[in-house]
């Protein structure tokens, strides 16, 4: 009888698409709220215009920088990425133009663990980049404050 050997599975990469009104204000407020770099994809962007395979309409400009119009993400700095196309290989956000508003909860949200005893700085420093406190829970599981970014997504500090 032959053996059969199963390989372990692997694990699936993935990113968190997030849909938004303006794709680079979410990712400078999230690579900010996260200490995330928001990623540079001017290398990419360079090269399909100075091939003719992407129109100049669908780039912009962010941060001096040839970007995605309609695309800007973030990344976890200790993560691997493509130094090709700028993108992240790991951990990562992804903001989506899109060109409905956003009309309900969220079902899906992040929630930030900043560490003990630090929530109340956490939601102040967050504050100052533009989210809103939304309200302060306070249950017998735990204690959190739900929060909005600038685009009115909801997420937790705890």
């Amino acid at each position: 009888m032959t053996e059969t050997r199963t390989r372990p599975p692997t694990p699936v990469h993935w990113k968190l698409a997030v849909d938004a009104a303006d794709p680079h204000a979410q990712a400078d407020f999230w690579g900010a709220a996260l200490n995330y770099p928001v990623e540079d994809h001017s290398v990419l962007v360079e090269r399909l215009l100075g091939a003719g395979v992407v129109p100049p309409e669908v780039t912009t400009e962010s941060h001096g920088r040839p970007a995605w119009r309609d695309a800007a993400a973030v990344r976890h700095p200790q993560d691997p990425y493509d130094k090709e196309s700028g993108a992240g290989l790991g951990r990562r956000l992804l903001f989506q133009r899109v060109p409905e508003p956003k009309t309900v909860k969220n079902r899906l949200h992040l929630d930030l663990h900043p560490g003990r005893g630090t929530r109340e700085g956490e939601v102040a420093r967050l504050t100052a980049l533009g989210a809103t406190v939304l309200r302060e829970v306070k249950e017998p599981q735990g204690e959190w404050v739900v929060m909005a970014d600038p685009e009115s997504n909801e997420f937790c500090v705890s």
